[in-house]
């Protein structure tokens, strides 16, 4: 009669005590819980009978969950980590573009400043005489180019069409258009590249009105580079014009044409 009733006395605690410890998380329960419940109670069992059980068992529920949870941060704090050193580089690329297009800006903001100042000049020199060659002979420009582009953009290209008319007005000056690349990528891709943005500035001046017969282009790709960092990259990536007479000497370029 006392072995019964103590056995119902052990489980009517069992169930008590484990409820209790349960009652104290608010996460739902996971695998981890039934486990330490039923190695709480045999161990506690085995060390002091029916009452080390119910103790064992409501500590094993309790510890079962702890572990479960630290598990659960551990991993929640390398995905985290993981994040921030992401966020990290894209923002260091980020930065790294707004220095560029900063530099590309101020630069062509620079040659629009020259062309204005050459276009005044034009002027100046058409009221002497009608023909300005003598006082645009020798003067040049560059357009700078986004890495890998040969694109210009549409106030750059508004600029070369006002220079276009001035050169339309003096008969006797030729326009040399040189294209170059910046070291990055291959020979081939280079001076491919620096083809296409010196044709990019020709088809501005052909589209004002100045004959083929007038210009002269030449490709160098990236033999002329002597840059050796980002920034000295991004003035190696232009066409250089440069105004001449006809009948003058020719302007003297380093290297030759590949």
């Amino acid at each position: 009669m006392n072995t019964v009733i103590t056995r119902a006395v052990g489980t009517i605690g069992l169930f008590c005590i484990s409820a209790v410890a349960l009652a104290g998380e608010t996460k739902p329960a996971t695998p981890h819980e039934p486990l330490g419940f039923v190695t709480g109670g045999v161990i506690g069992a085995f060390a002091a009978g029916p009452i080390g059980a119910v103790v064992g068992a409501g500590l094993g529920t309790w510890l079962g969950n702890r572990v479960h949870r630290a598990a659960d941060a551990t991993q929640a704090e390398a995905t985290a980590a993981a994040l921030r050193t992401d966020a990290t580089e894209l923002q260091d690329e980020k930065s790294a573009l707004l220095k560029d297009k900063s530099t590309l800006i101020e630069t062509n903001r620079g040659l629009s400043a020259r062309l204005d100042d050459l276009t005044q000049k034009v002027e100046a020199a058409q009221k002497v005489r009608m023909d300005g060659s003598e006082v645009l002979d020798g003067l040049q420009g560059d357009v700078l180019f986004r890495t890998g582009s040969a694109e210009i953009t549409p106030e750059i290209a508004h600029q070369i069409q006002v220079l276009a008319l001035a050169v339309a007005k003096a008969p006797a000056l030729k326009v040399r258009v040189d294209g170059y690349a910046d070291p990055r990528g291959t020979v081939d891709s280079n001076l491919k590249l620096s083809e296409d943005r010196a044709n990019a500035v020709r088809d501005l001046f052909i589209a004002a009105g100045i004959s083929n017969e007038a210009l002269e282009v030449n490709a160098y790709g990236k033999s002329q580079s002597v840059a050796a960092d980002s920034d000295g990259f991004a003035l190696e990536r232009r066409v250089r014009m440069t105004l001449k007479a006809e009948d003058g000497a020719a302007v003297a370029q380093v290297g030759a044409n590949p």
